[in-house]
């Protein structure tokens, strides 16, 4: 019988194996676009396993990533990236390449929610309900006290409360209630060893100041989507405020209201109303344009 050529995930066996783990996942080669792309087709059309492996350990490292930010419900590292490589072959198996987007794009939806879910039900929050609101609080109470240096474990103080609460859209019981439950929790500490034999701490994981491959593509996504919808929305505007508008606020040199006035034998005041008024369309085009795209992923990504 012929060998696989299947690659094999490794194995996460607890908190003491992960320092193994992280070492192990950096060894799988990222794939290019056009090697994703061919994968992903490969098993979109005949299923194959060898292509669905490739995909999925090409993509650890980012799984283990978005794991990390997750650490401060007091859940081991370990089973948090374990939840996001299960939601991960979620989003590998309901890839479709010809869509347009890399898979780091759409797995990164499938991988959070299957994390939070996970942190959900290991909190129990079902005696407290779990609605939309609710759960909104639970993943963003800590990044609110932090940016009203509301450190302590303790409660909050009663402006803060209504702070949280107001820009939440919650109620200010639940805020205290969520609270008093996350203090009960408690957070890992990031000098915690990673290894029995105290060699490395969580600490030393945390900072990477080299990007991942797949962050540099999403940020490079981005900036030529937001290109394509800087030119469609361009023709909402007439040849005039185009021009105009080109040449104020998208030149490297701007021209100056007089050249301009010149070039169409109106008042400086004139130009500057028409740029004016192209501006606030091509804002209204962007946003309508935007919209259009991002009711268009949530609709993939639900799908």
């Amino acid at each position: 019988m012929a060998k696989s050529n299947v690659p094999a995930v490794p194995a996460l066996g607890g908190e003491a194996s992960l320092n193994r783990y992280l070492s192990e996942i950096r060894k799988f080669p990222l794939l290019t676009p056009e090697q994703e792309y061919m994968l992903a087709k490969r098993y979109e059309e005949h299923q194959d396993p060898e292509a669905a492996a490739q995909l999925v350990t090409s993509h650890l490292r980012l799984v283990a990533k978005i794991a990390m930010g997750y650490r401060g419900y007091g859940l081991p590292v370990s089973e948090l990236i374990s939840e996001g490589n299960i939601g991960l072959m979620q989003g590998v198996k309901k890839f479709e390449p010809d869509r347009g987007f890399r898979l780091a794009t759409y797995a990164m939806w499938w991988i959070r929610a299957s994390i939070q879910e996970f942190i959900l039900r290991s909190w129990s929050l079902v005696k407290m309900g779990t609605t939309a609101s609710q759960k909104k609080l639970f993943f963003n109470l800590r990044r609110m006290k932090n940016s009203i240096d509301a450190f302590e474990d303790g409660d909050l103080k009663p402006a803060d409360v209504t702070k949280i609460a107001t820009d939440l859209g919650v109620s200010e019981d639940d805020v205290v209630s969520m609270n008093r439950r996350m203090a009960m929790g408690g957070d890992t500490s990031l000098n915690v060893p990673m290894r029995e034999d105290g060699d490395g701490q969580w600490q030393d994981w945390l900072q990477d100041n080299d990007p991942l491959q797949d962050e540099r593509v999403a940020d490079e996504q981005e900036r030529v989507q937001r290109h394509d919808m800087l030119v469609e929305a361009m023709d909402d505007l007439n040849d005039r405020e185009k021009h105009i508008l080109a040449e104020r606020r998208l030149a490297e040199e701007p021209k100056t209201l007089e050249e301009l006035s010149q070039v169409y034998g109106v008042s400086r005041e004139r130009v500057r109303q028409i740029e004016v008024r192209a501006f606030e369309k091509l804002q209204k085009a962007m946003m309508r344009i935007a919209g259009g795209k991002l009711e268009k992923m949530a609709r993939f990504a639900a799908a």
